[in-house]
């Protein structure tokens, strides 16, 4: 008996071990920290989704919100210290970026910043204005593919690849 319990516990050992980093490979945490996560998908954009509100972006993107420097210039994660670090600035351009998270998970992390990350908060040099029209211009990049609203109720946007129905069309979601 203990020995079936010792070959049955190593079996799922092995099965976690395969399938984890597979499934984590798909997958894109939250860098909200569990605390504020809540709090954070409640958040809404005031602003209005308009022209003069992703220029304003623009402008804070490429200048003060110094965001080029690491997300690069189209939003791609490729900036000029993008190579410096560990891990890579998250690449705007691709959709599954925005299918797993709300809007105001990105608001909450850059106003507060993400612990693990070279990602700093900007509340001290950017106002919440600024930041939701930042947000407005990011989503820019992704070229249709998503909109910053993407998690459900239940705060799960779709699981891993697969064609259509809001997957990554076969694309790994963490880029």
């Amino acid at each position: 008996m203990e020995k079936l319990l010792s070959v049955t516990l190593a079996v799922m050992a092995a099965a976690v071990v395969t399938v984890v980093p597979s499934i984590a490979q798909h997958m894109q945490p939250s860098r909200v920290s569990i605390e504020h996560l809540e709090e954070a998908r409640a958040l809404k954009s005031p602003l209005p989704d308009s022209p003069d509100v992703v220029e304003k972006g623009k402008a804070i993107y490429h200048g003060k919100g110094t965001c080029a420097n690491c997300h690069g210039p189209e939003g791609a994660g490729d900036g000029l210290v993008a190579s410096q670090l560990n891990p890579s600035p998250r690449n705007f351009q691709h959709h599954g970026f925005w299918r797993h998270r709300t809007e105001g998970e990105i608001f909450w992390v850059i106003k507060h910043g993400s612990p693990g990350t070279s990602m700093v908060g900007f509340a001290d040099q950017l106002t919440d204005e600024d930041i939701w029209a930042l947000i407005q211009y990011e989503r820019t990049f992704a070229k249709g593919h998503g909109h910053g609203r993407g998690m459900g109720p239940d705060g799960m946007g779709h699981r891993g690849m697969g064609g259509g129905g809001g997957r990554c069309d076969r694309e790994p979601c963490d880029r």
